[in-house]
């Protein structure tokens, strides 16, 4: 099994943090992984992405032309990824801040779920990043949601303790969503 995943969005989205939750739950689990970040030059409200590849072989090189998995944040990411899918690959969009218009279904599956505004309905518009994470480990099953639901708890620094829990409901909630 290899998954090949692009994460994209605006900066300041936790497209990055949503990307090393995943990795760091799959490395917890004993399995290959790498992480490939990219930030914009404008780094918070520019755009980001990140690569991360999970396998049970070891990976040859972090970059991904071709993805199995993109998860998409907002409008610019869908139109500067949207050819970077494989045939019969998984696009997940959040449908609160992507259009639906331009992106054919052609030989890919596409799951839209309004993210951001799930987000604010929990209180926090900074948890559709989980939202997102939990959609996409709903849907393909690449890790299990324990350890992400561990690496959460651990990753948090000290003054951000408090929101642990919102964060794993937000994965939980994402599940509810891909399952």
């Amino acid at each position: 099994m290899t998954e090949k995943i692009i994460i994209a969005g605006a900066g300041g989205q936790g497209i990055m943090l949503l990307g090393k939750v995943l990795a760091e739950g799959a490395m917890r689990e004993g399995k290959y992984v790498t992480w490939l970040p990219s930030y914009g030059a404008e780094v918070r409200g520019g755009t980001a992405h990140c690569m991360v590849i999970i396998s049970d072989e070891p990976i040859g090189s972090p970059y991904i032309d071709k993805a199995d998995t993109l998860i998409i944040m907002n409008a610019p990411s869908l139109n500067k990824f949207r050819d970077r899918i494989k045939n019969k690959g998984l696009l997940i969009v959040n449908s609160s801040l992507a259009p639906e218009a331009g992106v054919a279904s052609e030989g890919r599956h596409i799951l839209r779920c309004p993210f951001t505004d799930l987000a604010l309905k929990m209180g926090n518009i900074k948890i559709a990043n989980m939202i997102a994470l939990g959609c996409f480990i709903g849907k393909k099953k690449t890790v299990n949601s324990r350890s992400l639901l561990e690496v959460i708890g651990s990753i948090a620094p000290e003054h951000k303790k408090g929101l642990i829990e919102i964060n794993q409901k937000a994965l939980e909630e994402g599940m509810e969503l891909g399952g």
